[in-house]
Formats: C-alpha cells, structure tokens, sequence
C-alpha cells in the first residue's frame, strides 16, 4: 500500500504557506519531495527524511511528490496550545487542530447555535481547479447592460468582497497543498480557507460542510463562499465512484441553511474521455441525483454546436434546479487576468476554454445576486 523509502534533502527549491518543495535523492535516483513543516519540521539540505513515494511511483499528475514522513534526525517540538480537533484521524500522521466549532474555540459560541448563512451565495464546482476561474468570474465585468457597456461585478460594492473558500476533504487533506490558496489569499481575493471534515491546514478548521458554511458567514463574514474538494479528485470511471458527489451534498447543505445554492457546471471541450465533453456526468449526477434541494444552475452561453450540446446536456437539471443562462462576454479576457495559473486535469485556459468559461460564469451569476 505505501513504497517508502529513505532519502537525503539536496536543496530547497520553492515554499509558500504550509510547505516546502524540495530536491531529494534515494536509491530509486533524484526525485522532487514535499514537506509540510507544522507536520514534520521543516528540512533542510544535508537532513535525511523519510519518504512515502506511491504517489510519485504511480505517476499521479497532482500528487506527483514524494512526501516527507518525517525527518528522524531533528524531530519538530511537540504542539503547543488547544485544539482537541483530530484530522487524518488513526493514519501515522493524524494532526490535532483547533476547531472553530469545538468548546475551546473562541467561536464556539458564535457557532454552537448558528443556523443560518443569512441567503449567502454559496458557489458549488466539482474540481478544486474551479476556484480560480470562478473568483476571475466573480470579480470580473458583467456583462453588458441595456446601454451596452459592461460593468464591473464586486469592485464596484461600498464595502470589500470578502469570499470564503470551503474545502471539501474528497481530494488533497492539507490545504497547504494548493498553492492557488496560498496565491489568492496574498492578493485578497480570498478572505479565509476553512477545512472541512478530514481536510485540515485551513486559516479555520471545522468538522462538517455544515459549519464549514457557518464559519465562513459568522466567523470570516464571507459576502460569498466557494465551495469544492481539495486538488487531486478521485474518479473510476463508474456513474457513483467519484468524490464529485459531494458537490450535490454541498447544495443541500447550503439550502438547508438558508443560502443560496449556485452550481458551476463542469465543462470541457478539451477532455478526450467522452463522458466529460460537453456537461460532464459528474455535474449531471451530483446535482441531477444527489442534490435534493433546488439550486441556481449556471448554464454559459457558448457559442456554436458546442455552445448548443451544454444547452441541451443541461437542460434535464430543470426538472430540480432553475437554470440560468450566463453571458461569457469579456470572461476570457478576465481569466487571462487571474493571479494564479489556471489549468484543469494537465490543460490550460487555451486547452480547455469551455471549462474555465463554464466556472467564470457560476462565479459572475454569483456576482448578479450580491446586487
């Protein structure tokens, strides 16, 4: 189940918030390693680690590292503060964090009878590579109006948008992981990470999507949430074995307390697996089967018979969702825009525009209902 193996650190090559990227060499040869310092300690060049290279061995795109375990030689110091909160629960590496819903929490009172997220919009997308695109279409320009110039989405409010990031635990457990997180949160785009369920290294850690959405209202006061699993989603190529479902969990879970439900469709005129071209079946079975709850589906407007196969893919969704059509005009160019590399499953914005379109357009419907 695990290929370990040992190996020596021969320099750091980059670090953002919550990790560190680094050249190793073992006896399978050199090899690029990632570290979590509030896991393991921080290493440094000439310590040797001890490495878990399954991911690596498989040649997995997204979790292609080997993961430092820990460095034997210089243990980190052990934690210090509460935080009863245990995640990765009964693994090696099982971490014990401060919950904001736990009795030791600050915000535990705010949270212990909190029921509402007050009709915030609340964002739901299937692959964490969404993210991006949707805050591209969230703070981009509208489209055009009745006097035929675009104006500009949340730039324009009196108050700064404040977007909450929910992370589901279906993908990467570590939020430190992404470094589109690290990215958006540096230029403001994302006010706060909150780690839901086993997910953890969020700036605020739950237990459920429940109060997952609770804290981004109450304790970010969040105008907006995004909400999908962490990088690296699973999928087997079956109708119900993928960890897209929980897109569908996450509209209940909005509706139930009192937001607004917007879906972003997964998109793709790039994938060459027949069952994500056009309307993806993990979209159409996570809010098609799993969503009980009405949501507010963001259908884009794309051009051509592409533009029509989305349209009539969708069009099944209404017997349970309202769908609404979402101009893409001058989404592109604000996706060129985007502080962070935008890429979904090895493609780029040119490789697979249709996606990111698809993503932008949940994030400028969002936009319309700040209005």
């Amino acid at each position: 189940m695990i290929r370990w193996r040992r190996g020596e650190v021969v320099r750091i090559r980059r670090e953002w918030p919550g990790a560190v990227e680094l050249d190793v060499t073992t006896e399978d040869g050199a090899a690029r390693a990632l570290a979590y310092p509030a896991l393991v300690g921080r290493p440094e060049p000439g310590d040797v680690v001890l490495l878990n290279t399954t991911a690596l061995a498989m040649g997995l795109g997204t979790g292609g590292y080997a993961m430092v375990v820990a460095v034997p030689d210089r243990l980190p110091q052990d934690p210090q503060g509460p935080g009863h909160l245990v995640k990765a629960r009964y693994t090696p590496l099982q971490a014990t964090v401060l919950g904001a819903d736990e009795q030791d929490s600050p915000f535990h009172e705010v949270l212990r009878d909190a029921d509402s997220v007050d009709g915030m919009p609340v964002i739901v997308a299937d692959l964490h590579s969404a993210l991006p695109a949707i805050l591209c279409g969230l703070y981009g320009p509208r489209p055009p109006g009745p006097g035929g110039t675009a104006e500009t989405g949340g730039r324009e409010r009196v108050k700064p948008l404040r977007v909450a990031y929910v992370m589901l635990d279906g993908g990467a457990l570590p939020a430190w992981f992404s470094m589109s997180c690290a990215r958006l949160r540096e230029v403001g785009w994302l006010c706060g990470v909150v780690t839901a369920g086993q997910a953890f290294g969020g700036d605020v850690e739950v237990v459920t999507p429940h109060t997952g959405l609770l804290a981004a209202r109450h304790v970010l006061e969040a105008d907006v949430a995004i909400v999908t699993q962490g990088p690296g989603n699973l999928g087997s190529g079956t109708r119900w074995g993928f960890s897209g479902v929980s897109a569908g969990e996450a509209v209940n879970a909005a509706a139930v307390l009192g937001g607004r439900p917007v879906a972003a469709l997964r998109v793709s005129e790039g994938d060459l697996r027949e069952r994500h071209i056009g309307v993806s079946h993990h979209s159409l079975t996570a809010y098609g089967r799993v969503a009980l709850a009405p949501a507010q589906v963001a259908v884009p407007v794309l051009p051509g018979d592409f533009g029509r196969r989305v349209a009539e893919q969708s069009r099944p969704l209404a017997a349970r969702h309202e769908l609404v059509e979402v101009p893409v005009d001058g989404l592109h160019e604000a996706l060129r825009g985007s502080p962070v590399r935008l890429s979904t499953m090895g493609r780029g914005l040119d490789e697979d525009l249709a996606y990111f379109l698809a993503s932008a357009a949940a994030g400028r419907h969002a936009a319309s209902l700040l209005s």
